[in-house]
């Protein structure tokens, strides 16, 4: 079995470049054959694992943050659409977030992370496809899509240099809400059969539970049933938003009247008034967008698990 591992050196503030010798050293004692190369350049794990599911790589191994995660899944997709359908993915967690790993049964750590690799535990999830934005023929997405309030949150995040993971996310909750948000007014279509119209804080649409590093925006969501499950939020105080947080948390937003949870396999949200940010597992598919559609691929990609 051959093993391709896609290093981001950048993911987690620099974590990913020291992790490399420890990884290597850990597959080695493993007994693990496998071939590691750095990423270079924005969509380069894209090309990567294209690349690699194409030359007959048994599994793709991403040891990455979000971002880099979902450039490998778009480039695992794509090779699986030209007829390339054996490679499984694995994740080795030392990026910001680690939410798609988090969602699905996949360690969030390093270590934990190499173990099951070795391990070799498997199962089958869905993926999700969006189109719009700067991605009019499509991005592919593991974990989530967030319009609005949780996007602009993120590029806040990104921008705290001395921490990672929870803290920061909640640094640029905070940022956002005092700098940020004018949300707009949306029309939310649901399997063509149920419609929500409203001024939307935020709109996640998720294959996985959580963002942010430990947001559990749909703490009961299955990345194996066939359906996306959805925290759609109406607009709210700056005060309000942050009573709000530690529902989120905990998982209980549900309870507040300002969310609605729903389930479904296709979603259309369109502005009707000014644009909205939005991002996919993280990294932005619009700053000014105004309408994506969204569709669940059921069983679409094996992973390696615990």
């Amino acid at each position: 079995m051959k093993y391709f591992i896609i290093v981001n050196p950048t993911s987690g503030h620099g974590l990913g470049e020291k992790s490399i010798p420890h990884i290597e050293s850990s597959l080695r004692e493993s007994g693990l054959d496998f071939t590691l190369v750095r990423t270079e350049r924005m969509w380069h794990a894209a090309e990567l694992a294209e690349g690699a599911a194409r030359d007959g790589y048994n599994v793709i191994v991403c040891a990455s943050g979000d971002g880099t995660v979902n450039e490998s899944i778009n480039g695992i997709m794509k090779a699986k659409k030209a007829g390339h359908n054996s490679v499984a993915f694995g994740v080795l967690g030392i990026g910001t977030g680690n939410d798609f790993a988090g969602g699905t049964g996949i360690p969030t750590n390093l270590n934990d992370g190499l173990k099951a690799l070795v391990a070799n535990k498997r199962k089958t999830i869905d993926i999700g496809l969006v189109k719009g934005g700067d991605y009019p023929e499509g991005r592919y997405f593991g974990n989530g899509i967030g319009v609005g309030f949780d996007a602009a949150v993120g590029n806040e995040a990104v921008k705290v240099r001395w921490a990672r993971g929870l803290p920061a996310y909640l640094i640029g909750v905070i940022k956002t809400v005092f700098l940020y948000y004018n949300p707009p007014q949306v029309e939310i279509i649901l399997d063509d059969k149920e419609t929500i119209n409203q001024v939307s804080l935020m709109i996640s649409v998720m294959n996985g539970r959580r963002m942010g590093g430990g947001f559990k925006m749909t703490p009961d969501s299955k990345s194996d049933d066939g359906l996306f499950d959805l925290c759609i939020a109406e607009t709210a105080s700056k005060r309000r938003i942050l009573g709000l947080i530690p529902h989120f948390l905990q998982g209980t937003q549900a309870t507040q009247p300002e969310v609605k949870m729903r389930r479904a396999k296709k979603v259309s949200i369109r502005s009707l008034d000014k644009t909205f940010p939005a991002h996919a597992d993280g990294e932005f598919i619009c700053l000014e967008g105004s309408a994506l559609t969204l569709e669940l691929l059921p069983l679409e990609l094996e992973i390696i698990c615990t």
